[in-house]
């Protein structure tokens, strides 16, 4: 009945490990979450109340495709101020989600038999997009030795005649990790060799940064690019905004207008009062996200401290986002309850098994050994999570 397509598609694991999570709270049990990427704080109060008067005000019917017109000259304004590019609003689409703009932006770009470059570890649903769209993803494994980072010699490994994007992801999910300016430059000198190269930035994070206020990107160290450079991002995150599903890319106007057209043809647009809640959230959100980061930021110190204590897991410090990508490795190998656990997927069933914790393993984000926690809950929950960790990890024979 289903197409060969839907039979080979898989669900996104983060979002049915959360549904694991949310079903046995049903059942009773006290289940802590840290596998969900959302902020566990309210929708920005100035998000709020432009959305509340959006509807009062009757603003409910069907909007242009791209965006709304006043939402896609702030866009392009933030984004011109952010990376000095001199983006106009033509160059500027909005949809239904930052998930659904990236997966637009592959629609409209990749043909059967391309190739999209991914570094691991990734955002889980990369590759599915890409094969979606009928390309080849071409997984770039970088470990603990560069710092789960990609650097020149892995991506000029990677290239092969039939490359035709990159994916970059600063902060990266899973790790949280961000990638440097000069780094930047040095991905950036590869590419200029490259011009049939596209690069997809994924900067849904860019403000989720702990000791500044904006993660580097590549266009500010190689503006050159810019003419094969879409720029994406979106109001989830930052703006704490997720069910809201509003998300907008910058780039050439050749592909933008064909997201668009994909976008009117699929999703018909992001919802009406959602593009006037985003539109308040970028002109007046920068203090509620500035009180949002001082909280973030506390919480991803106490993480730190407390996962550090746990014997047998290394943590590294993440640069933005809200995860930690605990290295877990020393344990697999051991067992829980005379199973043994030897990947990441099988430390994480054990996990919520015996502790009722929910974390993602890294075996699906494309480099297993590891998990991602989200430390984007209130404090007493996240203290009560990583006690729980520590005991199951104690429990192991």
């Amino acid at each position: 009945m289903i197409s060969l397509r839907a039979k080979n598609l898989k669900p996104s694991p983060t979002l049915a490990l959360a549904a694991k999570a949310k079903e046995l709270i049903a059942q009773g049990h006290d289940v802590i979450s840290l596998s969900v990427g959302e902020p566990d704080w309210d929708t920005l109060e100035c998000a709020k109340q432009a959305g509340r008067k959006a509807i009062d005000d009757g603003f409910s019917k069907y909007t242009p495709s791209n965006g709304i017109p006043e939402l896609r000259k702030a866009i392009a304004a933030q984004t011109n101020a952010d990376l000095k590019t001199d983006y106009t609003p033509d160059e500027v689409t909005v949809t239904a989600g930052g998930k659904f703009v990236i997966f637009a932006a592959l629609q409209c770009a990749i043909d059967p038999g391309d190739e999209v470059i991914i570094p691991a570890p990734y955002w889980v649903s990369y590759p599915v997009m890409v094969e979606l769209a009928g390309g080849t993803p071409v997984t770039a494994v970088c470990d603990e030795t560069v710092n789960f980072k990609l650097t020149p010699e892995i991506l000029q490994k990677h290239i092969t005649p039939k490359t035709k994007m990159l994916i970059l992801n600063s902060p990266s999910n899973p790790t949280g990790l961000m990638y440097s300016k000069e780094e930047l430059a040095a991905l950036a000198q590869v590419l200029r060799d490259h011009p049939r190269i596209l690069i997809l930035s994924d900067d849904i994070y860019n403000r989720l940064v702990f000791g500044g206020e904006l993660a580097p990107h590549i266009l500010q160290v190689a503006p050159e690019l810019k003419p094969r450079v879409l720029v994406m991002n979106g109001a989830s995150k930052t703006y704490a905004m997720t069910g809201w599903r509003v998300g907008w890319a910058l780039g050439p106007q050749v592909w933008i207008k064909a997201m668009t057209n994909y976008q009117s043809q699929s999703v018909s647009q992001a919802a009406s009062m959602s593009q006037k809640a985003t539109l308040a959230a970028i002109e007046h959100g920068a203090p509620e996200l500035k009180k949002a980061m001082t909280e973030l930021s506390a919480r991803k110190d106490r993480a730190v401290s407390l996962l550090s204590q746990v014997s047998g897991i290394q943590v590294a410090n993440p640069d933005g986002a809200f995860y930690i990508w605990p290295d877990i490795r020393k344990l697999l190998g051991k067992s829980y309850k005379g199973k043994k656990l030897a990947t990441s997927s099988d430390f994480s069933v054990a996990l919520l098994e015996a502790q009722n914790v929910a974390v993602v393993p890294g075996v699906e984000f494309g480099l297993d050994g590891f998990v991602r926690l989200s430390f984007a809950l209130k404090e007493p929950r996240m203290v009560e999570a990583m006690e729980r960790i520590k005991k199951f990890v104690a429990d192991l024979d």
